[in-house]
């Protein structure tokens, strides 16, 4: 098979996609049986923050599903041509109408089941006016000790609080990654 492969998007005209192992790889891809265009698909990158105000750190009631009405961060899928620190401000505003300063990166996560790369900053808000966006149902800053524990939309989330708060006195640290035997599972 040739070379004819792109991370763009699939030529204007149509294609035949049949699934083939293209010559080099080792995994099975749509491939265009005409012009041997390769469509790879990747995993989704999806950015975040645990936003602290002094003690209380932001949190999001969805208004969207998956897991509509459950507690998370301001997180969701990076958009083209953005850096991942833009993207996690941009989430932070859209969801909760917060202005942050990213400070480090807290964690990076696999959850391979949904095929999502999740990077979570830590990140100060540089006000505590914080209202819901249209994602959100309602936002709120809690105490750790007050955050809804049994009503947390996604393991990523629970993950990247504990790891925030272990983390929250120290000016640099290596990046988190999944808990030991975690993979995102419910």
């Amino acid at each position: 098979m040739s070379e004819k492969s792109s991370a763009s998007a699939a030529p204007q005209r149509a294609v035949n996609f049949v699934s083939a192992v293209p010559d080099g790889d080792n995994r099975t891809r749509q491939v265009c049986a005409e012009c041997g265009f390769i469509n790879y698909e990747n995993p989704k990158i999806v950015v975040g923050s645990v936003c602290h105000w002094g003690k209380r750190v932001l949190m999001c009631r969805r208004a969207i599903n998956p897991r509509r009405g459950h507690w998370t961060l301001p997180a969701g899928f990076l958009e083209l041509h953005e850096t991942t620190t833009a993207g996690a401000s941009r989430e932070a505003w859209e969801e909760a109408r917060a202005r942050i300063e990213i400070e480090t990166l807290l964690a990076v996560y696999a959850v391979p089941r949904i095929s999502q790369v999740q990077l979570m900053y830590r990140a100060r808000l540089l006000t505590d006016e914080i209202s819901a966006g249209p994602e959100s149902l309602e936002v709120q800053l809690f105490e750790f000790d007050e955050i809804p524990w049994d009503d947390i939309a996604f393991p990523s989330v629970r993950w990247a609080l504990h790891q925030f708060r272990e983390s929250r006195h120290l000016d640099s640290f290596a990046a988190f990654t999944n808990p030991p035997g975690e993979t995102g599972d419910f």
